[in-house]
């Protein structure tokens, strides 16, 4: 894959931007996200019982930025965000596409525990001398676990029903 945007960049810029969104460094999120930034915010099913406090649907970097400061305030302290096994899925003109596990933790009576996880897709693009989000999907794991072959039968007639 050609691009001038390197995986240790793409890791590194990611990585940065959760640690500030857990800090509440909100100047910091911003100067991460372009104009044109869409964000979409859901639970694997679309119907979890909590939905309402994960689903977000954003267009616009004022947009994205106001809600997930919103959001960020709702939310403990702390909370951390580990995105992991992070690679680079395309380019499509300056924009280089990734995607991510996210795992999410927090603290209760000292210990830290399980919050959330999912698939987090973006697109990142040069802007100026830094890196700016164009895009973000994150889908939070929310369905309980399956067999392997009985989810690829769920995936293989949804995807005929439709």
């Amino acid at each position: 894959m050609s691009n001038e945007i390197t995986l240790s960049e793409v890791q590194e810029f990611i990585a940065a931007f959760w640690y500030h969104y857990d800090q509440g460094h909100f100047a910091e999120l911003g100067a991460r996200l372009g104009d044109e930034m869409e964000y979409l915010s859901r639970s694997d099913s679309g119907n979890c019982p909590f939905e309402d406090l994960l689903a977000a649907e954003l267009h616009g970097k004022d947009e994205t930025l106001a809600w997930l400061t919103q959001h960020r305030n709702e939310n403990p302290y702390p909370l951390r965000h580990h995105a992991t096994n992070v690679f680079r899925t395309g380019v499509n003109g300056d924009v280089t596409t990734a995607r991510f596990y996210l795992y999410v933790n927090q603290v209760t009576n000292n210990v830290p525990f399980d919050v959330s996880s999912g698939v987090v897709d973006v697109g990142i693009r040069r802007e100026g001398d830094g890196l700016v989000f164009t895009s973000m999907t994150v889908i939070l794991d929310a369905e309980d676990s399956v067999t392997f072959s009985e989810h690829a039968v769920k995936t293989a007639t949804a995807s005929t029903a439709s």
